[in-house]
């Protein structure tokens, strides 16, 4: 990277709540966000966001009657994104570029509007736009009145990051100065689970949750004998500016990508080569034995966590940073789990308090964390890396 990069705001809504307090509290408590919800009469495990917070998307679909329509996905786009201006004091009808991506886009929709064609023959007049997955930068840029780009993509679990590299890409070229970045996934829905199900790599609700075991999703734990993946609802906002800034969180000072040779459609290769390549492009000049924290992709698969764990190993040999995932507690949040990663990441950082994984093994604790690395994967193989530090 020519210049780093700041991140003058970082705005969320997931399973942990909304507001920075209220985040890192729970990110503290050992309890998991996971709980049982009924979908087509079955008990399945998943991490939903607060009640409070879905009462406060249904004020946003009342607000103007252009938003009765769109998912929620799109709904809680703009929210974070309001809040994530925000607090950059960036002010509406400003000059930045909106680049919001998800791996699935407007599910609800889409499975409500086909379920209806089914029973019907028939869609509603607005099913094509609202569940195409352009309309949620395009609704957010409308909200916020922004005069940049706007950017949708979908790079499955990798989506929020893939994000991050093409505003880095705009910024470092000198056709943009502030980016508006993130991701948001609400995938709760019966035919999404079925998915996952049916790929076999979900926690069974018949599974015991016990005090023995609290845990229903076993991210990074690398002595689980099964499949053990949740799929959690949220979304993530970041203000991205070129340089050093006052009122910086941290700063992006090492990006890096790759994909893998597929082996199977659904796996990384088994030392995840994507993520060491990844890896070793963030971390480019910088020592590896200085990156104190790595918050990892880690999904509850016995293949994913093992091949990323791998891969850690191959780029920082013997003397490994300390290691955490947060989808043991929120689930797996799909295209913004990236952006949720790089929010616990700050939140260490600015606390200088590192979140484990309470059934992992026990790890070296450091005494400070300034520099921690993010890792994100998806279907495809498509990894992202960036480093970031506090200054």
């Amino acid at each position: 990277m020519k210049s780093k990069i700041a991140i003058t705001s970082l705005a969320s809504l997931s399973p942990l709540g909304n507001t920075p307090q209220e985040i890192w509290a729970r990110y503290q408590s050992p309890e998991t966000r996971i709980t049982t919800k009924t979908f087509q009469g079955k008990n399945q495990w998943v991490a939903c966001i607060p009640a409070v917070l879905r009462r406060e998307l249904e004020a946003l679909r009342r607000e103007d009657i252009k938003y009765k329509s769109l998912d929620e996905t799109v709904l809680m786009a703009i929210l974070t994104s309001r809040q994530a201006i925000q607090k950059a004091g960036w002010q509406a009808g400003d000059d930045f570029g909106v680049n919001i991506g998800s791996s699935r886009g407007a599910t609800q929709l889409f499975e409500k509007h086909h379920q209806e064609f089914l029973e019907t023959g028939k869609t509603a007049t607005l099913t094509s736009p609202t569940t195409t997955l352009g309309n949620i930068s395009s609704w957010v840029a409308h909200d916020l009145k922004s005069q940049g780009p706007e950017i949708s993509h979908s790079i499955t679990c990798s989506t929020a990051l893939h994000a991050v590299l093409n505003a880095a890409a705009w910024l470092q070229s000198g056709m943009a100065t502030k980016f508006l970045v993130g991701g948001s996934e609400a995938p709760l829905t019966p035919f999404t689970l079925a998915q996952m199900q049916a790929l076999k790599i979900y926690a069974t609700p018949q599974d015991p949750q016990s005090e023995s075991n609290p845990y229903p999703c076993r991210a990074f734990d690398l002595t689980k004998t099964k499949n053990a993946m949740v799929l959690g609802e949220g979304a993530a906002m970041a203000c991205l500016e070129l340089g050093e800034k006052e009122h910086a969180l941290g700063y992006i000072t090492g990006i890096g990508f790759a994909t893998d040779d597929l082996e199977h459609n659904i796996s990384i290769s088994e030392e995840a080569k994507c993520f060491q390549k990844s890896m070793q492009m963030a971390l480019n000049d910088t020592p590896p034995e200085t990156v104190d924290a790595i918050v990892m992709h880690a999904p509850g698969t016995l293949k994913g966590d093992t091949s990323e764990y791998k891969a850690i190993q191959k780029v920082f040999g013997h003397t490994l940073p300390m290691l955490t995932t947060n989808k043991w507690k929120i689930g797996h949040t799909f295209g913004a789990s990236g952006m949720l990663n790089m929010e616990l990441a700050l939140l260490m950082m600015e606390h200088n308090t590192f979140i484990g994984v309470p059934f992992a093994e026990s790890q070296p604790v450091r005494q400070t964390i300034n520099r921690v690395l993010i890792n994100a994967v998806g279907f495809g193989g498509n990894a992202v890396s960036i480093l970031l530090s506090r200054n």
